[in-house]
């Protein structure tokens, strides 16, 4: 917490009063004690209060439960990270406390359920312990049958009153979260909410306040990266999809079963991860682009099929939500290792399009980029985003629905004549006409998976399956000449160049500023467009002296990871280094900087 006024002696009761520009909040309990609610009703204040905010959980893989954190950090500038140290634990059991107080910065406030937990002496000096007996009271508050279901919102009053929130507010959230309820679930929230803000917080001798937010462009919107995404491939016009559920791509297929109706769409939940993706396919050659998602288990299955659809040349939109891997994995934890059957998933030269947003408000326009690239192309795109963007909640300046809004309705306007696939198309890119469209010509064509020639008959012709192999190709390689350069952000030139995808953007912009502020030379770029590769790379990683990769999968064989892998092969570079970690956590700002600094050192050590 950055702090406006100086610590004092320990008091009998709260003294004073102290400004903070952010705080980062950890809660550590299990998962059936709502601690997911707290960190929400908090990210959506953050949100309604015009700061910015950003969450980051654990959550067990088991149906049984078992230990979950949910860290939020809300600030008053800029939030590009959940953060590196806690300024707070709030820890409900013994495991809660002696597994994550050392996620506490030194001097940091450990607030705990003094009915669970017992504090060890030897960090009584180390950090400044609130007890609270949340537990009984929540049962004082609300009766013994609801303290499970209670505890939460008893908490949230304890934060709201330390950090003086906006209670209005919160008891406006609260009644949201619980609307078509029944009446006595609100009674009970309100009531635990309102015993643990009332309760006497005497063994804590300040609270907080945040300043007052600069932040002053619109109305923002507070959602996670799933939701964010779904939202966006209905504003682009997708009124179809297909899929199976799996964690943690499940949460957009709910959302699109639950909203496309509102929009004159449809959802279906499929019998396999086959018939998923061969339905969306058929809707998507119907006519309008379709969607189909899973996670890894399930992009493996699709694979087939999408390499169909980049033979017959149908706009599809796969959604690839990456959790560890490979076969099931670790189904809640984050990683970045799909990026390799997203770009080469499939058997034969099958060329697609892969885009990876960056953070919750870059999935929304990705989602919309990725529908228009593949009405545009004739292509499958892959939207290759990663556990950590799909759960965790950032506010954003809330998008002019009435100009990102499009319609995709196919246009039936007869035509005097059609190839789907003609060999003279510029750059093999042909406009596709949905079935039902009247050719005057009266030849109309057919789609297959097999090789075909120009109204899609199938051919075995050697010459024939030169050129349309060619075809594929080069209407890709037209997108990528047409895509904008990415940005570096810092300076043009200097000694270490951090380059990312996905949800490593945060992180790795916070430790260039870290980095800069300290005098060193650090700078960093994050690629968006993964396949095909935006053009001027090779000139941003000129004036570096050092290129890390910082990507959350294996260094591989050759000891680098899948992203690094790629850029290797496209530009022969060997200073193109690997940065990676697996152990389905998010980079920590402070583990990017002395691994990147630790690799530097080794590379000197071998010169």
């Amino acid at each position: 917490m950055s702090e406006s006024t100086v610590t004092p002696p320990v008091s009998a009761s709260p003294a004073k009063v102290s400004k903070v520009t952010e705080a980062v909040i950890r809660f550590a309990g299990n998962s059936q004690d709502g601690i997911q609610a707290i960190g929400g009703f908090l990210a959506r204040l953050a949100g309604r209060s015009e700061q910015e905010v950003m969450t980051f959980m654990t959550i067990p893989s088991t149906i049984s439960g078992g230990p979950s954190i949910f860290q939020v950090r809300i600030g008053s500038g800029e939030v590009l990270s959940a953060g590196d140290e806690a300024d707070m634990l709030v820890a409900f059991y013994q495991h809660s406390y002696e597994d994550h107080i050392h996620s506490v910065r030194k001097g940091g406030i450990v607030l705990y359920d003094s009915d669970h937990v017992q504090v060890k002496p030897e960090w009584e000096s180390e950090y400044r312990h609130v007890a609270v007996p949340i537990s009984s009271r929540t049962i004082e508050a609300i009766g013994g049958t609801a303290k499970d279901k209670g505890k939460n919102l008893f908490t949230l009053g304890l934060v709201a009153k330390m950090f003086d929130l906006n209670l209005p507010k919160l008891e406006r959230l609260i009644t949201e979260r619980f609307t078509g309820k029944d009446e006595s679930v609100v009674k009970n929230a309100m009531m635990a909410f309102n015993a643990g803000y009332g309760f006497s917080l005497g063994n804590l001798f300040e609270t907080f306040q945040f300043v007052e937010s600069q932040k002053r462009d619109g109305h923002q919107v507070v959602m996670n990266g799933n939701e964010a995404m779904a939202y966006g491939l209905i504003a682009a016009g997708i009124r179809f999809g297909a899929a199976y559920p799996i964690t943690p791509w499940s949460d957009i297929m709910e959302l699109l079963r639950r909203e496309l109706p509102k929009y004159g769409g449809t959802f279906v939940q499929c019998e396999d991860e086959i018939a998923s993706i061969s339905m969306a396919i058929g809707a998507s050659w119907a006519g309008r682009v379709a969607v189909t998602g899973s996670s890894g288990p399930g992009i493996s299955l699709k694979t087939e099929a999408l390499g169909w659809a980049v033979m017959a040349e149908v706009p599809l939109v796969v959604c690839d939500i990456q959790r560890g891997g490979p076969s099931t994995g670790m189904p809640t934890s984050v990683e970045q290792s799909d990026l390799n059957i997203a770009v080469y998933g499939g058997h034969g030269d099958s060329p697609r399009v892969v885009l990876a947003p960056t953070s919750v408000e870059d999935c929304f326009y990705t989602a919309i980029e990725a529908v228009n690239i593949a009405r545009k192309y004739s292509t499958p795109v892959v939207i290759i985003s990663d556990q950590a963007i799909a759960t965790r909640i950032e506010a954003f300046t809330e998008p002019n629905m009435e100009k990102v809004c499009q319609d995709i309705s196919p246009d039936l306007t007869p035509v005097a004549d059609y190839k789907p696939y003609p060999l003279n198309a510029p750059d093999g890119i042909s406009p596709r006409i949905a079935p039902g469209t009247r050719i005057m010509s009266g030849k109309y064509p057919i789609a297959t998976g097999l090789e075909h020639d120009e109204m899609g008959h199938p051919t075995g012709s050697p010459k024939l399956h030169t050129q349309m192999t060619a075809r594929r190709r080069k209407k890709l390689q037209k997108l990528g000449s047409e895509l904008p350069v990415p940005k570096i952000y810092g300076p043009p030139e200097g000694n270490i160049l951090l380059v990312g995808w996905g949800s490593t953007e945060g992180p790795i912009r916070e430790a260039v500023d870290r980095a800069r502020a300290a005098g060193d030379s650090v700078s960093s770029v994050h690629i968006r467009h993964i396949s095909p590769l935006p053009p001027g790379l090779e000139n941003i990683f000129a004036g570096f002296n050092n290129v890390f990769v910082v990507e959350m999968n294996d260094e591989g064989l050759y000891g680098y990871g899948q992203l690094c892998g790629l850029l290797r092969a496209r530009y022969c570079d060997p200073k193109i280094r690997g940065l990676t970690k697996t152990d389905g956590l998010t980079f920590r700002v402070r583990e990017i900087l002395d691994r990147a600094k630790a690799n530097v050192a080794e590379g000197l050590r071998k010169m």
